[in-house]
């Protein structure tokens, strides 16, 4: 914790790029940093708090993020990218760029389809084209369907691999540190969440909040593993 926000060192681990996904998770698994996803913002009105975690590793070009989920349902109905995936089982990943005061979202569903954009707020955004999402390494532990599912516990994984220089960083940034949160919601889900890592003051569920993230580092060693 750094002045009252949560902080999480993202160490380099060679050779995680050559690597296929399977590799790829069990090298982070011992290699990476660990956060927990469980900040429940607005628990009068959204209180279910399923299990999320983050684990985060850094190679020459990207920036990797493994998302653990485990919660009582599993929506995927969005298959086309940019589309409403908060509303399917999805997490999250916003990040300041440090080049220009903007901040970018990174939003998958569980199936790996993706919404990402630059803004300036919620509603002031310029989305990705197609060129820059095919940049974004993506990974579901899930066969590429539509899912409507309930009455059961339901576990899933997904990861991304985001190209630095999409980020504001020419490769692995050593000691650079940059404003980032964490979430996970579903909005049409059959239990409705929303998540966060470092915890947001806000009257309504609202991620759009940059004054809330939190700190994250980039570090070549690290024994910061966090969970």
């Amino acid at each position: 914790m750094k002045n009252g926000f949560k902080t999480v060192a993202v160490p380099f681990v060679d050779g995680l790029e050559e690597m296929n996904w399977n590799d790829r998770q069990n090298k982070m698994e011992l290699n990476g940093s660990k956060i927990a996803v469980d900040e429940v913002n607005w628990p009068d009105e959204y209180p279910y708090k399923p299990l999320m975690a983050v684990t985060l590793a850094g190679s020459e070009n990207r920036l990797w993020i493994m998302y653990h989920f485990m919660g009582l349902d599993l929506r995927a109905t969005v298959m086309e990218d940019n589309g409403p995936v908060y509303e399917d089982s999805c997490c999250e990943f916003f990040i300041s760029d440090p080049s220009d005061g903007t901040y970018l979202n990174f939003e998958m569903n569980c199936i790996g389809t993706l919404l990402a954009s630059r803004r300036t707020s919620r509603t002031d955004c310029i989305h990705f084209g197609s060129g820059e999402l095919g940049r974004v390494d993506r990974y579901s532990s899930l066969e590429r369907r539509q899912y409507d599912m309930k009455g059961g516990r339901f576990f899933w994984e997904a990861g991304l691999g985001i190209p630095f220089d999409l980020i504001g960083f020419k490769g692995f940034p050593e000691g650079a540190t940059a404003r980032v949160n964490f979430y996970g919601c579903g909005d049409k889900c059959e239990h409705v969440r929303f998540l966060s890592w470092n915890p947001i003051v806000a009257p309504a569920p609202d991620f759009h909040r940059p004054e809330y993230f939190g700190e994250m580092t980039f570090m070549r060693r690290t024994d910061n593993h966090n969970i």
